[in-house]
């Protein structure tokens, strides 16, 4: 008991006396960012082996600028290249081939279009009229919903008890094991 005294009086005096003054006023000793270093990556990759499709070439001068492109087969299998510069105003890709236009709707995507519009401006309108639903418009469970529901419960209960038990059991299983490993320890 004396012992662990005089060590609780000793590790006191030890800590006390470390020097902690780079802790107080980190902005006095701040440490210089290191110079940018210019680097050069590339990889070609693809989804099996002797199969590439795509690559990626970076080469940075070490400035703050880097230059790079990547290339990928698109679905429909035509192969895009984006060459780009990234420098302090931003990410300025230059696409080799302008993208596909979307195709132009059917008359049926149309018209269930222009159906959607009308129905999203129709809600917009109701709730900007009266933003809270009234009591009678929400929704109540059906008897058979509700028969449902406490099935549910009941079953989820059952599973619970069982999981528990099954719990129980493993762990009395695993305190057994680990007691037989300790005598056989003991015994050798």
């Amino acid at each position: 008991m004396m012992l662990c005294h005089a060590l609780l009086i000793l590790t006191s005096v030890v800590l006390s006396s470390c020097d902690v003054s780079h802790l107080q006023h980190p902005e006095d000793h701040s440490t210089e960012p290191p110079p940018p270093k210019p680097y050069v990556f590339s990889y070609t990759a693809g989804r099996y082996p002797g199969h590439a499709d795509r690559q990626h070439t970076e080469v940075s001068d070490g400035s703050g600028v880097i230059r790079g492109s990547f290339s990928y087969v698109d679905p429909r299998q035509k192969v895009r290249t984006v060459d780009y510069i990234a420098d302090k105003e931003g990410f300025h890709p230059i696409l080799s081939d302008a993208p596909p236009e979307h195709p132009a709707d059917s008359e049926s995507v149309a018209r269930a279009k222009d159906k959607h519009y009308r129905l999203y401006a129709k809600i917009a309108e109701d709730h900007a009229q009266q933003p809270h639903p009234s009591v009678d418009s929400i929704p109540r469970q059906s008897a058979a919903v509700a028969l449902a529901s406490a099935k549910h419960a009941q079953l989820f209960k059952v599973i619970a008890e069982q999981h528990a038990r099954i719990a129980a059991e493993r762990e009395a299983l695993q305190r057994e094991e680990e007691e037989k490993q300790h005598l056989q320890e003991l015994g050798h």
